[in-house]
C-alpha cells in the first residue's frame, strides 16, 4: 500500500499561523468552491453554472413562490426519484410495517439510546424562574416549548438512525408536540427500513421524502401536505446548510454544520493505534477533518505508521484515506501552552484529550463543540449513544456557537408584575430615562399611574338586573 501523504504543520514555523486558518476554514459552508461534477449538475438544472449561494437562493424563492411542484420538481432533477403529490409522505401503514421488520437487537439498541439521549436532554433543561420583591414587584422568566419542529436527516453516504435520535429526543424532552422528519427519498433516507423503524420507535407521525435545500424550504414556507414548521434542525451537506441560511429568520434553526470534525490532543500518554483510530473515525465521513495536536513528537510518525496500517483493514479506507489526505495534518507544538492556543484557534466541533492529565488540559480550552477525557472515551460514544446531541458546531464556529440542547426547543418568555408602590419605587428612573431618548409617551405612560392616588382599575360599571319573562310579558 502506498504510504499515506499527510501534511505537517510545524507551530515554530513562520507560516504556522496562516496554514492553521486555512486548516479551519477549508470547510466552510459559504464556500464558493464548486466540483466539476456540481457545476455541470447546475448547468443541467438550472441551465447556467450557478454558485452554490446562487442555486439555493433559487430553490428557496421557487418553493416559497410555486409549493409542491417546485419541490417535485427539484426531487427528480437532484435525486431523479418523480414522486406523485401523495407519495410525498410515508404512511403511517409503512412506518409500522418498517418497524415490525426490524431486529429485535436494533431496536433495543434504539430504546437504550433513546433512554440514554432522554435522560440526560432532561437534566439539563432550564426552570422557570420567579424573582419577588415584596409588596414591590414580581419578576418572572417562564419556559415553554416551540409548537412544531422540523427534522432533517440526510442520507447521502449511509442512513443515520442515530442523527433522529441526537435531535427527536432532545426535542421531546423539551416537550415539542409536533415534530416532523424530512429525509431523501433514497435507500439510505425515506426508504431505508430502518431509518422509517426508528421514526415509528420514537413516535413520529409524519415523515416526508424530501431532501436537500427544497426539503429546508418546505418544511421553513410550508407547501400542500407539508405545513410549515418553527424551527429546523439537524446535519446535511452544503445545500442543506446554505438553504438552513437563507429561511433563517422565517424560522429558527440549530446551526449551520459542515463535514464532521475532530482535533485530537495528545502527549506522550496517547496509545498510537487509539489515536489513528480516532482520525480515520472522523475521516470515514469523506469528507471529514482529522487533526492531530501534539507537543510529543515522536507520537507524529507513530500516528501515521499506524493509520496505514490500520486502514488496511477498514471497509471504507479509500474514502478515509482521500479525507485524510485532503484535510487532514499532523500539528507539531513546541510545547503545551501552543497547543492550547493551537486547539482554541481551530475550535474543532469534536476535541479528543489523550493527555495524563485531560481534566487540567480542558480547564483552559475554550473553544470546542464536544470534549471528550482520557483514553476510554472515543468520539463514537458521543456520536452515538452518551446522551449529548452529536449535532454540533463545525468549521471553527464553536467559538461563537453550541451544539444542540433542549433548551433550543424552548421559548423565554419575561412576565413582570408591579404593585403601586414598587411602580412609583422605579418610575423616577424610567421617566428621566424615557426623556432623555425624547420618549415622551413612555414618560408619560409611567407618570400618570406614579402620580394618580385614585383606584388602580375603573369601577365595574352598573348593569340594569335584567326583567324576568314574566313581568316583561305583563308590560
Amino acid at each position: 500500500m502506498a504510504s499515506l501523504k499527510l501534511r505537517r504543520i510545524d507551530l515554530t514555523a513562520n507560516n504556522a499561523a496562516a496554514q492553521i486558518t486555512k486548516l479551519r476554514d477549508q470547510f466552510r459552508y459559504d464556500s464558493e468552491v464548486v466540483s466539476a461534477a456540481g457545476k455541470k449538475l447546475t448547468v443541467a438544472v438550472f441551465g447556467e453554472a450557478l454558485s452554490p449561494v446562487r442555486a439555493v437562493e433559487r430553490i428557496c424563492s421557487e418553493v416559497r413562490d410555486k409549493g409542491l411542484p417546485a419541490v417535485l420538481h427539484y426531487t427528480e432533477q437532484f435525486d431523479k426519484v418523480k414522486l406523485k403529490p401523495d407519495a410525498l409522505r410515508v404512511k403511517p401503514a409503512e412506518l409500522a410495517e418498517a418497524h415490525a421488520a426490524a431486529s429485535p437487537e436494533f431496536l433495543e439498541a434504539i430504546r437504550q439510546v433513546k433512554y440514554n439521549v432522554e435522560q440526560f436532554q432532561s437534566g439539563v433543561l432550564h426552570r422557570d424562574a420567579v424573582m419577588r420583591v415584596s409588596e414591590r414587584h414580581e419578576l418572572q422568566l417562564r419556559y415553554r416549548p416551540l409548537d412544531r419542529v422540523g427534522v432533517y436527516c440526510p442520507g447521502g453516504a449511509a442512513a443515520y438512525p442515530s442523527t433522529l435520535l441526537m435531535t427527536v429526543c432532545p426535542a421531546q424532552a423539551a416537550g415539542v408536540e409536533q415534530i416532523i422528519v424530512c429525509m431523501p427519498p433514497k435507500d439510505t433516507g425515506a426508504y431505508n427500513r430502518e431509518m422509517l423503524a426508528t421514526c415509528h420507535e420514537l413516535g413520529i407521525k409524519e415523515v416526508y421524502r424530501v431532501g436537500g435545500a427544497q426539503a429546508i424550504a418546505a418544511m421553513a414556507y410550508g407547501v400542500d401536505g407539508l405545513q410549515a414548521v418553527d424551527m429546523i434542525v439537524g446535519p446535511g451537506n452544503q445545500y442543506v446548510a446554505l438553504a438552513k441560511k437563507h429561511v433563517f429568520g422565517q424560522v429558527a434553526i440549530d446551526c449551520i454544520a459542515g463535514p464532521s470534525e475532530v482535533v485530537v490532543a495528545a502527549d506522550d500518554a496517547a496509545h498510537p493505534d487509539w489515536v489513528a483510530l480516532d482520525m480515520i473515525a472522523q475521516a470515514e465521513h469523506s469528507p471529514g477533518v482529522a487533526i492531530l495536536v501534539t507537543w510529543y513528537e515522536p507520537l507524529i510518525n507513530e500516528v501515521q505508521e499506524s493509520i496505514t496500517k490500520k486502514l488496511a483493514k477498514l471497509s471504507r479506507a479509500d474514502l478515509a484515506r482521500d479525507s485524510l489526505e485532503r484535510f487532514g495534518a499532523l500539528v507539531l507544538a513546541p510545547d503545551k501552552k501552543a497547543a492550547l492556543d493551537c486547539v482554541n484557534a481551530l475550535a474543532p466541533e469534536h476535541l479528543h484529550v489523550q493527555t495524563r492529565d485531560p481534566e487540567a488540559f480542558v480547564e483552559q480550552v475554550r473553544n470546542a463543540g464536544a470534549v471528550f477525557l482520557g483514553p476510554f472515551t472515543p468520539v463514537a460514544v458521543g456520536d452515538y449513544a452518551a446522551g449529548p446531541s452529536h449535532v454540533l458546531p463545525t468549521g471553527g464556529t464553536a467559538r461563537w456557537a453550541s451544539g444542540l440542547n433542549a433548551n433550543d426547543f424552548r421559548k423565554r418568555t419575561s412576565i413582570m408584575r408591579f404593585t403601586r408602590n414598587g411602580l412609583k419605587e422605579i418610575a423616577p428612573d424610567v421617566i428621566f430615562l424615557a426623556n432623555t431618548e425624547g420618549l415622551t409617551a413612555h414618560a408619560a405612560s409611567v407618570e400618570i399611574r406614579a402620580n394618580n392616588n385614585g383606584p388602580e382599575a375603573r369601577p365595574k360599571p352598573k348593569v340594569d338586573k335584567p326583567v324576568p319573562a314574566a313581568a316583561a310579558a305583563k308590560k
